[in-house]
């Protein structure tokens, strides 16, 4: 009988042998809890899990470095990895359970070696069998491909049954293929495939071409979609999306089993300084990875802060902001949330950034509670109608979804009508919420129609300006609050995309304020709005705690 590598791993881990990370801790508590106590209809079959890693072993030879053309040789965490994704099937069909896989390791520890091992594996798994591995370009998704074509080279028995044709690779016996794919290929709709490998998802700004995937998918029997990656840079992508729900199903929040998260990251940023905790974010380490080329690299990270940002994200996983940000995104990041509705017949103070035409608008208001620090922010977007759908492309920013869930409104037309953000405070903040504005910063230099609007309303604004001697202290102020978590805005995705979006630039005094001539894409309306509004709480900030209840 085939040896269960899960309980091997589980007994490591617990002895402490093998240190994981607690995401790792959660999968693989849950995984012997079901060996143990079977969660019908499901049952673990040995030798179904088993399978894959007897292919790999057999057929798959490395092409890279010293290990070149030498037999594949999978290390513990991987077989263990595979027999719970391959083991949990059907009692009665013996279809797989396992529907989504995601997959969060350190570079160079061998995923793209093993996913294309298993990309062969699902060529031969069943009749007509497609394989599509994805990634925003086609370079990238040829890595995991090419990797896939060596080894079918290397092996007589891969070989002859499966050719290399122009544009995949191709099983004449089972009519299965293998191709590469980006987003923007000409071939996507036309899909049907039974194994999706999408390389590098933190790469990937918007789900489209994942969700294309996914969904064509449908009508398989057991399907799979695997995402492998490290951290990146981009917030509230696909990444980031995945990582959430993964998190949701190994916290018990979501009952899911199909989808499977697989999250080898350093628990705490802390943990880099710890040598005994970097194989949490690198099982490999020591074997396929080099040890002494890590270490080289967060020394080197320590006297050269523009090279710690890559170091962290891409070695450790611990997800980040581009180099060059205002905070990190351990300090921008809060998932405490408020219901809204507890702070009706209060008083909150406002802020808006005003856009040019065809750009994003925010509002924001701040609210808070009697001895209590906390400020509770809460936001709208305005974007022209016109202008949105273009910019989900070229933003790869998912406006249409955050428009559903109640974060930013579309504006009819091909411009942001100011009269929208006056019904907002009007309509929603005073009618809807109960909640009065005392005060509503805005930029001095943008429309002065607005301001006549707005005070023929009766609301009080309150001129804010946006150069280094204005803005720093408050910046100051603001990062100090995030880092302390005294900033609630109720996992706001839009706000944290902005701010994970900021970047400063400095004058010779040591000023600091964000800085908008930077990447197009890279928006931060929601910082710009945040600011004003804390910019007026701060200069009526005596006035306003005695007002509050």
């Amino acid at each position: 009988m085939a040896e269960n590598y899960i309980l091997e791993y589980w007994d490591k881990i617990q002895s402490d042998e093998v240190i994981v990370s607690k995401r790792i801790k959660q999968l693989y508590e849950k995984v012997v809890t079901e060996l143990e106590n079977p969660k019908p209809p499901f049952i673990f079959d040995i030798e179904l899990a088993t399978r894959p890693i007897t292919f790999i072993e057999t057929f798959c030879k490395n092409s890279k470095g010293q290990w070149s053309g030498k037999q594949i040789q999978l290390l513990l965490w991987q077989k263990a990895m595979i027999q719970v994704i391959y083991g949990f099937v059907h009692c009665e069909t013996k279809l797989r359970r396992a529907r989504e896989i995601f997959i969060i390791c350190g570079r160079k520890n061998g995923k793209s070696v093993l996913t294309s091992g298993l990309g062969l594996y699902g060529m031969m798994e069943e009749d007509g069998a497609q394989v599509a591995c994805i990634s925003t370009k086609k370079d990238a998704a040829m890595i995991v491909f090419n990797e896939a074509l060596n080894m079918v080279r290397q092996s007589p028995n891969l070989n002859k049954h499966i050719r290399k044709r122009k544009s995949d690779m191709y099983m004449e016996s089972t009519f299965s293929n293998f191709v590469p794919l980006s987003s923007k290929s000409n071939t996507l709709d036309g899909l049907n495939v039974s194994l999706g490998i999408a390389d590098e998802v933190a790469a990937i700004r918007d789900r489209d071409t994942y969700d294309v995937i996914y969904q064509s998918q449908s009508s398989r029997q057991q399907p799979m979609m695997f995402s492998i990656s490290t951290a990146g840079f981009i917030r509230e992508g696909l990444f980031d999306a995945q990582y959430k729900y993964g998190c949701d199903v190994l916290d018990g929040i979501i009952i899911n089993d199909s989808f499977l998260s697989f999250f080898y990251e350093l628990d705490d940023k802390a943990e880099i300084d710890n040598p005994d905790c970097w194989g949490k974010a690198n099982p490999s380490l020591g074997v396929i990875k080099s040890f002494d080329d890590l270490k080289a690299n967060v020394e080197k990270a320590k006297v050269d802060s523009t090279f710690m940002p890559t170091v962290i994200t891409k070695d450790f996983n611990i997800r980040e902001t581009v180099a060059g940000s205002w905070l990190t995104f351990a300090d921008l990041n809060n998932t405490s949330t408020y219901d809204i509705a507890d702070f009706k017949g209060s008083y909150c103070i406002g802020g808006v950034d005003l856009s040019e035409v065809g750009d994003l608008t925010c509002a924001t208001i701040i609210m808070m509670k009697r001895n209590n620090p906390m400020k509770y922010v809460h936001q709208m977007y305005f974007i022209p109608e016109e202008a949105a759908f273009n910019k989900i492309k070229s933003d790869k920013v998912p406006y249409d979804i955050w428009r559903d869930k109640g974060y930013i409104t579309f504006c009819k037309g091909n411009k942001v009508n100011t009269s929208d953000v006056t019904k907002w405070f009007n309509e929603t903040v005073i009618k809807q919420y109960g909640i009065i504005p005392i005060n509503i910063g805005y930029d001095w230099a943008m429309s002065s129609l607005w301001q006549e609007e707005m005070k023929a309303h009766g609301f009080k604004l309150s001129s804010v300006r946006q150069g280094f001697i204005s803005v720093s202290p408050i910046m100051r102020e603001m990062e100090l609050d995030f880092k302390s978590k005294l900033i609630n805005y109720n996992d706001n995705p839009a706000l944290k995309w902005c701010l994970s979006n900021t970047q400063v630039i400095t004058d010779p005094a040591g000023n600091i304020k964000f800085d908008k001539r930077k990447n197009k894409h890279m928006r931060n309306d929601g910082m710009t709005s945040l600011y004003t509004a804390y910019k007026v709480l701060i200069d009526n900030y005596r006035d306003f705690l005695n007002m509050i209840k």
